[in-house]
């Protein structure tokens, strides 16, 4: 059935109360969005911060009247009599299906393809990841993750220990396992990036390949032949010393999850470690690798 959607330009600091209300009023969703394309690239732990101008998007039945909703609305003082705010009607769709057709097979270097479930294998003889986006961050499709894969599809992985330091969904360490890594332990704050991962390793068939941990449970003494970790700068930098410790002497490293203006600080940084190569970029982001001292 179609539904009638109301959008209310507003800020982070309203956001909420007004999400509140239009609950009580009957929305059977409420969505926010940015209101000025204003990215937040690195959320505190345990933070959820809204832009600071943000849309409040409510999704209400077809029948309903958002007449007496609107007035009441304007009665709100933060929002006044003229809030900005439109009415339209949402034609219902099959969003499973919508969301499905968004996801394509992806080639990343010269050998590995990352696959959704749904999707026929483009090359049957290459190395295919079949990899379904969850709860976990990592489809392949942000230039972050594009970066790692390309870099350990460029890689001779046979016999290599791997570490996925911040593993997500697994795709990285499904895809060192599927290019020939002989073992990798993937390590995860969240446990639903344990459970993700380990769920993708299975329907690769590389489970057994595969240790995950979260970081209290990780074994003291681990250390490996390639690192891989695709986090955030803050993070990066602080656990610079654990990430060294980690990797064996001669030992590959790549970092992700670095806007291009902190590559070059933070390759300074694990410099004291690493001969540090030229950072790579794809748009905004970028990748750094090295090899241990």
């Amino acid at each position: 059935m179609p539904w009638i959607q109301l959008r209310i330009n507003t800020n982070s600091d309203d956001a909420e109360t007004i999400s509140d209300l239009l609950l009580e009023e009957g929305a059977v969703s409420i969505t926010f969005e940015d209101g000025k394309d204003t990215p937040i690239f690195e959320p505190k732990l345990g933070e959820t911060p809204l832009w600071r101008d943000t849309v409040v998007v409510a999704l209400f039945e077809a029948d309903m009247d958002l007449s007496p909703t609107i007035d009441m609305l304007k009665t709100l003082p933060f929002l006044g009599e003229n809030f900005g705010h439109k009415v339209e009607q949402i034609e219902d769709k099959d969003w499973v299906r919508e969301w499905m057709d968004n996801y394509h097979p992806i080639q990343f270097g010269e050998r590995l393809w990352i696959c959704p479930s749904w999707r026929e294998v483009p090359d049957p003889n290459a190395v295919n990841v079949i990899l379904d986006p969850g709860l976990a961050f990592g489809t392949g499709t942000h230039p972050t993750t594009a970066l790692c894969l390309e870099w350990l599809d460029s890689l001779d992985l046979s016999q290599e220990e791997v570490i996925d330091f911040g593993c997500g969904s697994g795709i990285l360490a499904v895809a060192a396992l599927k290019l020939g890594a002989k073992r990798v332990t993937g390590i995860d704050i969240d446990y639903q990036a344990i459970d993700a991962s380990k769920a993708n390793a299975e329907r690769n068939d590389v489970a057994d390949r595969l240790e995950l941990y979260l970081p209290e449970d990780q074994p003291a003494d681990l250390k490996a032949d390639v690192l891989v970790a695709n986090i955030l700068a803050g993070p990066l930098r602080e656990l610079a010393p654990l990430i060294a410790e980690r990797v064996k002497v001669g030992g590959k490293l790549a970092l992700s999850g670095l806007l291009r203006e902190q590559a070059l600080e933070i390759a300074e940084f694990y410099s004291q470690w690493f001969d540090m190569d030229e950072p790579s970029y794809k748009e905004d982001w970028s990748r750094l690798t090295g090899v241990r001292k």
